[in-house]
């Protein structure tokens, strides 16, 4: 097996600087360090990465706990550490954490508190006391994406204020009968998401003086379960609204396909909103708040490491903005363009 002092040699450099180049500490010119590196892979020189552990205290592996792994938003995040990690010589080892369970202790008491990393982020997971507990006692720095977390540095949006704005661009056009379509509250996302964004709607709703009850239905955060709702809401003309505030973009999309299905035209007679910035929002031409999950998950790797380099971590939140996003799945309601035409 190649050896440091190999790659060294072909290179022509002092062994230390060999290793300075290949691990990226300390100065090397650019010039030496493209010479060092054609060496290695010349001879096929894999570094040791419990060798550089020793002589570092580092693994260059960082911990990622996580809630989904199939559903869009949490891809967007877990790809976007991935490359962030990797840009920076980091190895990323994935926990698909299930709800309270044993397994789930497993993941703390032995998985995380075991493996030697050099940080841990937590993605969208509203961890216990005693889960918050026992991340501190691993001295690693902590971050978390999704919501606040006792003592760690975070990265979020404000769910309650993205449902704001959505429900207040819907009025600013003109409707009155806007009703939302979110998740359901006996099926509560971690930190509150279904909750926040229901709040915010019905905030927008009461300051200008309309009434939220019965504006309210529960839907699956899926494409199909938009759907299905939209066909039931839109179903009887007679209590159809002019506007839906979609949770999500896939619920927006599925309620999109359902107005279609009923020949009813977006955004001439019904105008659909949702939240997210999904990539297929363009193709549905779906106006919507987008919450960049690729920016989230570069920041949490950012302040990971700004942790490691300053041996501390500062458990402060970071709310990030959302953007509004407008296409054509909204206009003002049909009577009051009537009305304007006049």
């Amino acid at each position: 097996m190649s050896a440091i002092a190999d790659v060294a040699r072909l290179a022509g450099v002092a062994k230390a600087t060999a290793s300075r180049a290949l691990s990226g500490r300390g100065y090397v010119s650019t010039e030496t360090r493209a010479k060092v590196i054609a060496a290695a892979r010349q001879i096929g020189y894999v570094a040791s990465p419990n060798a550089a552990s020793l002589v570092t205290g580092r693994t260059q592996s960082v911990g990622v706990i996580i809630p989904y792994i199939s559903r869009w938003f949490f891809g967007e995040v877990l790809e976007s550490l991935e490359l962030a990690l990797l840009e920076h010589g980091y190895d990323m080892t994935l926990y698909n954490l299930p709800p309270a369970s044993p397994e789930r202790d497993r993941v703390f008491e032995f998985f995380l508190a075991r493996k030697r990393f050099d940080g841990i982020i937590s993605v969208c997971v509203a961890l216990s006391e005693q889960e918050v507990d026992q991340l501190h006692r691993l001295r690693r720095p902590l971050v978390g994406i999704g919501g606040p977390i006792r003592g760690v540095a975070t990265i979020e949006i404000d769910d309650v204020a993205a449902a704001r704005l959505a429900t207040e661009h819907l009025l600013s056009l003109g409707h009155r009968d806007i009703v939302h379509v979110g998740g359901s509250q006996a099926d509560e996302m971690d930190f509150e998401v279904h909750s926040n964004r229901l709040r915010g709607f019905e905030a927008a709703m009461t300051e200008a003086g309309l009434p939220v009850s019965g504006c309210f239905y529960s839907s699956d955060f899926t494409m199909p379960g938009g759907y299905a709702r939209g066909l039931a809401i839109l179903g009887d003309p007679r209590r159809r609204p002019t506007a839906i505030f979609a949770a999500s973009d896939e619920i927006a999309f599925g309620l999109v396909l359902a107005a279609r299905e009923l020949g009813i035209r977006v955004p001439t007679e019904l105008s659909v909103i949702g939240i997210d910035g999904h990539p297929h929002s363009e193709m549905f031409r779906l106006t919507t708040l987008a919450q960049h999950p690729r920016t989230q998950g570069q920041l949490a790797v950012r302040t990971l490491l700004d942790g490691l380099a300053s041996g501390s971590s500062i458990g402060a939140s970071t709310i990030l903005p959302t953007s509004l996003v407008i296409r054509s799945s909204t206009s003002a309601p049909r009577a009051l363009r009537a009305l304007r035409a006049e």
